[in-house]
């Protein structure tokens, strides 16, 4: 069975220019060696060995933007390479959403919940984000500023956040909302 490395950001979302974020990358083997490449170039130095590895950048600029990936290494051999992960670098000119949760932040299992990312401005689309998941949840969309999740289980539980934009000719972003922990009991 070949190794599978999960890769994401923390935080997740759009950055600024300025900003941080850490790609973080783990793997269930733990001799081997963690190496960044971006856009198909190594881009740090080998981090191991051990099952996870963290890269950091900080003072981000628009060079930062781009595809990553992780390789587990064994010497010269790859034992495993992660999906890619996108680090955009962008000014942020919307305000900053509201995100709320409803009805709170501790439920049951099975409840139902709604995620709400609320922003002052019009024609906006939101994401919403869950921490050490490498996909964007769901896009809230103009029409709605609500995401519903019914019948929660352990596997939601975790740390969420939203982040919106407008695409008239290019892409406006706004700040990462606060985070919210979702605890299911």
């Amino acid at each position: 069975d070949a190794p599978t490395i999960s890769i994401f950001l923390k935080p997740p979302g759009v950055i600024p220019p300025g900003g941080s974020t850490t790609i973080c990358c783990s793997c269930q083997y733990g001799n081997g060696k963690f190496m960044l490449y971006k856009d198909g170039y190594l881009s740090d130095t080998p981090k191991g060995p051990g099952s996870r590895a963290e890269f950091s950048i900080s003072n981000a600029n628009k060079n930062d933007t781009g595809a990553y990936s992780c390789h587990y290494v064994d010497g010269d051999t790859v034992l495993a390479r992660s999906e890619t992960v996108d680090v955009i670098v962008q000014e942020f000119h919307l305000p900053r959403p509201v995100f709320s949760v409803l009805p709170g932040r501790k439920v049951v299992a099975g409840a139902y919940v709604i995620f709400r990312c609320t922003i002052t401005s019009p024609s906006a689309g939101c994401f919403l984000y869950q921490e050490g998941q490498i996909k964007i949840l769901n896009l809230f969309s103009k029409e709605k500023d609500y995401f519903n999740l019914s019948h929660v289980h352990k596997g939601n539980e975790g740390r969420y956040s939203c982040q919106c934009f407008t695409k008239t000719t290019s892409f406006k972003w706004s700040a990462v909302s606060e985070t919210l922990d979702l605890v299911v009991r």
